[in-house]
């Protein structure tokens, strides 16, 4: 099962022309902080071509949202945009 409480670091890239080019990086204490960042703060473009990394494990945009979406999550997501 998937560690919510591990420490993650999220790669993501520049919304538009770039956006495959990691630009961006940010630590969290926790995956569950990164996961709800990634999908509520990114523009869709940078979450497209986000990596989000736990452990030694990698994640990209469809693992993600899986995980933001997933019963487990423990954080309290917002409303459908």
């Amino acid at each position: 099962m998937f560690d919510f409480n591990a420490a993650a670091g999220l790669y993501f890239g520049r919304s538009g022309g770039q956006a495959r080019k990691m630009t961006g990086y940010r630590r969290f204490a926790s995956a569950s902080a990164a996961v709800l960042f990634a999908v509520e703060q990114l523009a869709p473009a940078q979450l497209d071509h986000a990596r989000l990394e736990v452990d030694e494990d990698r994640f990209n945009a469809a693992d993600i949202r899986l995980l933001y979406e997933s019963a487990h999550f423990p954080l309290t997501r917002k409303a459908a945009r």
